[in-house]
């Protein structure tokens, strides 16, 4: 956390449409990694925890003001949602089809418009949310370790090595 800025830590879910699991593949997930990736960079957020699993993501970040959270949260969704159709539309239209919606404003649409967004207010609650964040894919039995888990900053927060060099540990 850099000093003199004031920022919201926030506890963030995402679905993918009908709990479709469209993130099994890992291109899927590193798109999602670019643009929190990008986020960081460009001093929007800090990224201090994360887990993306096949069907959804957790993230603990924090949005640095004057960035405004839902908005922040809609435009992350909308560009990796964007991203991905772009992906499937050139390399496999018929996944794409799962994803039609045909509404007035879109027609396919990749995440559950119902996401979660919980402010993180006490050490307490900080500690379950990584806790929970981090032993998401032990629980869906992806790994037995949650530092194992490639998709997730459980390795940081174990000492090990990470090709997420852009997140900022909560202690």
């Amino acid at each position: 956390m850099a000093s003199g800025r004031r920022y919201d830590l926030t506890f963030f879910t995402a679905t993918i449409l009908e709990w479709k699991h469209l993130l099994a593949n890992d291109l899927f997930k590193h798109i999602i990694m670019d643009s929190l990736r990008f986020t960081v960079k460009e001093n929007r957020t800090y990224l201090n925890a994360f887990v993306i699993m096949d069907n959804h993501l957790h993230l603990l970040w924090q949005i640095i003001h004057p960035h405004d959270r839902e908005k922040l949260q809609q435009s992350f969704m909308k560009f990796t949602a964007q991203m991905i159709i772009k992906e499937l539309r050139n390399n496999n239209p018929e996944l794409l089809q799962q994803f039609y919606v045909g509404a007035a404003d879109r027609k396919h649409q990749i995440w559950e418009r119902n996401s979660l967004s919980v402010g993180v207010w006490t050490e307490e609650v900080l500690k379950q949310k990584l806790d929970y964040i981090h032993n998401n894919p032990v629980e869906a039995g992806l790994c037995t370790y949650p530092e194992d888990y490639r998709f997730s900053s459980a390795a940081l927060y174990y000492g090990k090595p990470s090709e997420w060099d852009f997140i900022t540990l909560c202690y």
